[in-house]
């Protein structure tokens, strides 16, 4: 068995990649790819260094056989895509076995053939006798490398298998391996197993075959990262996963977990060092592909990962980084975030502030800063989430003018029947330059009727709003035992061509808390564009006149 620490060795051992994004990882729950999407994927897991890419089940459905289609035109960079399915059917001979002919109807260079290690599924899934499993798998595997592919057998089940009927489970393996399969790869196919016990026996194993070893993990325990890892300093060559964990159940391993820490941690050799640094962005795109939302709390990659709150962190982090964080966030892709909150001290305030490009040269202006943070954080607000009202709030206290604009007076009307959709209006009375300016907007709900007629006013005297809308908008009982006169917090999304930013109102009033989270949403996209004064234009344009 090789040595635990790779790093130990003269030469980084290498460990192959193989990502089923595309095949297990859509099994997981709200995960649907089309096929131009699992293309578009494949095409960022090939260029970020994954060696084998399954991209489906052929056969299956038609969405996978378009997927091996499309993926038959690419030039891949370096990866081998691979089509997955089944050792034969107790009733077929392997050439007429059909998911044996689908899977070289794919015509892809690498097969993963699965079948069964536990006796369990053997003589109760299957229906077969132990002898007629060991006679499918072998027979299976020697069809598909009589037809000249890399075949990874994927033994389904083995470690429960393995602890339920050692002997067995073990000759599995060796009619796979005698039948010429190319890698052995050990599933815990329901997740259960934990590091200790994982380790033990893939340690096992691999004094025993001169095959490639591989693991395959799911994370029912919450261990399939650890038990990769693991797996991979018993002797293991070959991991599959897939990118943020998506899969089954709780899901699969988590290559943007497994591929840092072996690198990274352990001096194995995974993908190019350049590349590591797109393990992030990569991250991000899948999600982005996959229509889901990021996990912030994710390791390596999540938005979280180097996320400081507690003003001791922020102040050791800001002497030295190792203080609280294991490694750079730039060698994932990823970057540190200091948060600002009742938990803030001067340091979180002024690393901020240096990120925002402001000087709060005087102690005062800092400490003024965290206890006007405090007390609006005891009242409700949220700054964590709302980076653009924080922005507003330094620069305020710092004596600089933000407000372009001032309310005199709103209202909403809101009409809904059954005979006709819902109709909302909104009025707005906004000084603007000294003038006095009324405007009626409609919009679908209270709140987007509420940003027309704000935008509608103000475009007038700031023509680069044009660009700016409401993105997104969300609201939540800050204190919800006090029933209906509870206080609500109110997060605002705006964007224009090139960013978004988020804003932050609060009251009991869900209307004004909305209107707060929205002007300050506007007045924070004036400010960054450097809009001046609404009387400075029009003298401009007089002058020019």
């Amino acid at each position: 068995m090789d040595t635990f620490m790779s790093e130990q060795a003269d030469e980084p051992v290498f460990v192959e990649l193989f990502d089923t994004t595309l095949r297990d990882g859509t099994q997981g729950e709200h995960v649907s790819l089309t096929a131009r999407d699992k293309l578009r994927i494949a095409k960022r897991l090939d260029h970020f260094g994954i060696g084998i890419i399954e991209g489906g089940w052929p056969g299956s459905n038609p969405k996978d056989q378009e997927f091996f289609e499309l993926a038959r035109d690419v030039e891949w960079e370096q990866a081998r895509i691979c089509a997955f399915g089944s050792t034969r059917r107790v009733q077929y001979a392997p050439e007429d076995d059909p998911n044996l002919r689908a899977i070289l109807e794919a015509d892809t260079p690498v097969v993963s053939l699965f079948g069964k290690s536990w006796t369990l599924h053997v003589e109760v899934a299957l229906g077969v006798t132990r002898e007629e499993n060991l006679d499918l798998i072998r027979s299976s595997v020697a069809y598909l490398k009589a037809h000249g592919k890399h075949v990874v057998y994927d033994a389904e089940h083995f470690f429960d298998g393995y602890m339920n009927d050692r002997v067995y489970a073990l000759e599995t393996l060796e009619a796979a391996a005698s039948a010429g399969a190319d890698v052995l790869a050990l599933c815990d196919t329901n997740g259960g197993t934990l590091p200790g016990t994982l380790g033990r026996i893939v340690g096992d194993v691999a004094g025993r075959f001169e095959v490639g070893l591989g693991i395959h993990a799911h994370n029912d325990s919450g261990c399939a990262a650890a038990n990769s890892i693991i797996a991979v300093q018993a002797g293991a060559r070959h991991v599959q996963g897939t990118i943020n964990g998506i899969g089954e159940r709780c899901g699969n391993a988590d290559l943007t977990a497994i591929v840092p820490g072996l690198q990274l941690k352990l001096g194995y050799a995974c993908v190019s060092p350049d590349r590591m640094r797109e393990l992030t962005d990569i991250s991000h795109f899948v999600y982005e592909v996959a229509n889901l939302d990021p996990v912030g709390r994710s390791a390596y990659v999540g938005r979280s990962a180097f996320a400081h709150k507690g003003g001791i962190h922020v102040s050791a982090v800001m002497k030295e980084p190792a203080a609280y964080e294991h490694l750079m966030p730039e060698q994932v892709g990823n970057k540190r975030r200091v948060l600002v909150s009742d938990l803030s001290g001067r340091s979180n305030v002024r690393y901020k502030a240096q990120e925002l490009g402001l000087d709060l040269g005087e102690a005062d202006e800092a400490v003024r800063a965290v206890k006007r943070i405090k007390d609006l954080e005891h009242l409700g607000y949220e700054f964590e989430g709302a980076e653009a009202s924080f922005e507003l709030l330094l620069r305020q206290i710092q004596g600089e003018e933000t407000e372009f604009f001032s309310l005199e007076r709103l209202r909403v009307q809101s009409e809904l029947s059954d005979e006709s959709a819902d109709a909302t209006q909104a009025t707005v009375a906004l000084r603007v330059d000294g003038r006095r300016e009324l405007l009626v907007a409609e919009g679908v709900g209270p709140v987007d009727a509420l940003s027309n007629a704000l935008r509608g006013v103000l475009i007038a005297f700031y023509p680069g709003l044009e660009q700016v809308h409401l993105a997104d908008y969300k609201v939540r009982v800050v204190s919800p035992e006090d029933g209906t006169a509870a206080y609500v917090r109110v997060l605002v999304e705006h964007k224009n061509r090139n960013e978004t930013w988020n804003t932050v109102g609060v009251s009991t009033n869900i209307l004004e808390a909305s209107w707060q989270a929205i002007a300050d949403g506007i007045r924070y996209a004036l400010m960054r564009e450097g809009a001046k004064p609404a009387n400075s234009m029009k003298e401009a344009l007089v002058q020019q006149d």
